[in-house]
């Protein structure tokens, strides 16, 4: 009961404005029932064929978010049940998502990924980047995507100070981008956190935490 266990001690750490992504990749369905039974509904994992195969076996009131890396080529397998796809940094990838969104009838929300980190091994957009898509035309005519928020992943460092300022940094963004209320979206999530580093996440402004190893365990 060791999962259940470390969920329900991490969900009464959290305030009630953040959402609790219980990441599950690698992990075997049995853990993710625990987790389940315990109460979480919002599971996160990284491969999207690893992602279908537990869709196809497990309740279907679970949001399944997406949180690794995305291959234009992948999006068809996840588009008729993914709640929320994290990592979208590029307008190519976006193009895709709209247009299998369409095939299924469906708005699938997304966030953007943000490059916020001092690492070249990150994804993500950078702020001119960012504008320029939000300005796009093709940005502008999609019906079958809705970007929700931002993602951003700070540096792996034991630096909070650094790590404090990315997340600052992300949360301004996020600021300026509401204030222009760009068509398509509807945003209310920052994404930020992860096992090591939510406290300090939330404390910055993060409304969404990803945590894997707190809850199932090293992988």
């Amino acid at each position: 009961m060791a999962i259940a266990e470390n969920l329900l001690s991490i969900k009464e750490s959290l305030p009630e404005n953040v959402t609790l992504v219980a990441v599950s990749k690698t992990k075997p369905v049995t853990d993710l029932m625990e987790a389940y039974t315990a109460g979480q509904r919002i599971f996160g994992e990284n491969k999207i064929q690893e992602m279908v195969d537990k869709w196809e076996q497990m309740p279907k009131d679970i949001e399944w978010h997406m949180i690794g890396h995305v291959q234009t080529n992948k999006v068809k397998y996840m588009a008729p049940f993914v709640t929320l796809i994290h990592g979208v940094d590029s307008l190519k990838l976006l193009e895709e998502i709209n247009k299998q969104a369409q095939k299924n009838n469906r708005i699938i929300n997304c966030l953007l990924q943000i490059y916020i980190a001092e690492e070249e091994s990150k994804f993500g957009l950078d702020e001119v980047e960012l504008q320029n898509l939000l300005n796009s035309t093709s940005f502008n005519q999609m019906n079958n995507i809705r970007i929700v928020g931002l993602m951003g992943m700070a540096t792996f460092t034991d630096n909070q100070n650094q790590i404090k300022k990315e997340f600052t940094h992300l949360k301004s963004i996020f600021d300026t981008i509401q204030k222009l209320e760009p068509k398509n979206c509807h945003l209310n999530t920052i994404s930020m956190g992860m096992s090591g580093d939510y406290p300090l996440a939330i404390a910055c402004g993060s409304t969404m935490v990803r945590i894997g190893s707190s809850i199932f365990g090293g992988r």
